[in-house]
């Protein structure tokens, strides 16, 4: 472990800004914790934060928010990922709560897909250049020495392109397979040389206070449910949301999801909050603190539990290779995810062009944030729909 660079208020705030601001869903977030924290900062290693997205991919839950809990844990322990976590999700849970409150003051939001419109093209430029950055990174360069040398984390990294692509969902077995083949290529750990030895394996307005008992306990199991059998990013729990909350429980309808999965996209902090939103429609306030809770508690108990264990084997070299098998194809994954985002926010060439100019400017000009990006692209989203 490294000597420690920064202190448990700085982390602290660091969070808190990162929920307040950190727009564009897992795979931004993801990136812009390495770029921060690990690049500029250098409050982490290469290898911790590597470990950490490890970690978040192996346990169920939302990938950023087990990312940021882990972060918390690495010098801080279980009160650092108790406050990193309180602080990256409570900013995004208070405003989607609040737009819940005008969603039922005022029967919906249409204004949203006009917003929406054009933050979600923007979001595409602004997450894809985190996913080519997390590429560069874990994988490699994209040059033929590097692809060289590592061409067996490429091809993890093409295959869970591909399988994210097509099954529209995030495969832990197939992120653990690929660490299990690279750590047994790279690194084959004493137990597999010698089989006589066996491995241990660690493994106050519309509704705000009204609610009904007996929905709250189904919302709470609903929600715990999605908390600890879904694994991966927002990306993965919308269609086990969307099955819950719309076809089974009939909770809402298909417009009312569908402005709840906005809502969550044009607020900063993890995708997932929509659980909060989805809350308070069902249920009021008490259904949004319900919801959150559930869906948030599984993703934290098994990142504290589990992180103790995980740093203090990540220094063997199986379990790095391991790691770095699992974190090609979740890399991978991500940039699916960008995919499947893609077809869903570019439906034309006004949208096209939104995407890819994001992209340029936070390329090229440095002293645009990614706030003020999307801000612009809300209002260009309004302009268009409502001229043209």
């Amino acid at each position: 472990m490294t000597n420690k660079k920064y202190t448990l208020k700085d982390i602290t705030l660091y969070f808190l800004k990162l929920g307040t601001w950190g727009f564009g869903g897992p795979v931004a977030l993801v990136g812009y914790m390495h770029r921060d924290l690990v690049e500029e900062k250098q409050w982490l290693t290469e290898e911790e934060y590597k470990e950490g997205v490890a970690l978040a991919q192996l346990a169920p839950g939302p990938l950023a928010a087990q990312l940021g809990i882990y972060i918390g844990f690495v010098h801080y322990g279980l009160l650092g990922a108790t406050l990193a976590g309180l602080a990256f999700v409570l900013p995004s849970f208070i405003m989607v709560v609040t737009l819940g409150v005008v969603y039922q003051l005022y029967s919906g939001l249409p204004w949203m897909r006009e917003i929406f419109y054009g933050v979600g093209a923007a979001v595409i430029g602004i997450i894809s250049i985190s996913a080519y950055k997390l590429t560069l990174k874990s994988v490699g360069k994209v040059n033929l020495a590097d692809i060289k040398d590592n061409w067996l984390l490429w091809i993890f990294y093409l295959i869970a392109v591909v399988v994210t692509v097509i099954t529209q969902q995030e495969e832990v077995v197939l992120f653990i397979g690929c660490g299990l083949l690279y750590m047994v290529i790279k690194a084959p750990p004493a137990w597999i040389k010698k089989p006589n030895t066996l491995p241990v394996l660690f493994f106050t307005s519309a509704g705000f206070w009204n609610y009904s008992k007996e929905t709250l306990e189904e919302i709470g199991l609903f929600f715990l449910k999605a908390g600890a059998f879904v694994f991966g990013s927002g990306l993965a729990i919308v269609p086990f949301l969307h099955a819950g909350v719309v076809n089974d429980h009939h909770w809402l309808n298909e417009n009312q999801f569908v402005d709840a999965v906005a809502v969550a996209m044009v607020t900063p902090g993890p995708v997932v909050i929509t659980v909060g939103f989805i809350g308070y429609l069902v249920n009021g306030f008490p259904g949004a603190g319900v919801a959150a809770l559930a869906t948030f508690l599984p993703c934290f108990l098994f990142t504290v539990i589990l992180a103790p264990y995980f740093k203090k084997i990540a220094k063997n070299s199986s379990i790095k290779a391991f790691v770095d098998g699992i974190t090609a194809a979740v890399i991978g994954a991500l940039v699916a995810s960008v995919i499947v985002i893609a077809t869903r926010s570019i439906v034309d060439v006004p949208t096209a062009l939104i995407a890819l100019a994001s992209g340029l400017i936070l390329i090229y000009v440095k002293k645009v944030t990614e706030p003020q990006l999307i801000a612009f692209a809300a209002i260009l989203g309004i302009i268009i729909k409502n001229i043209l």
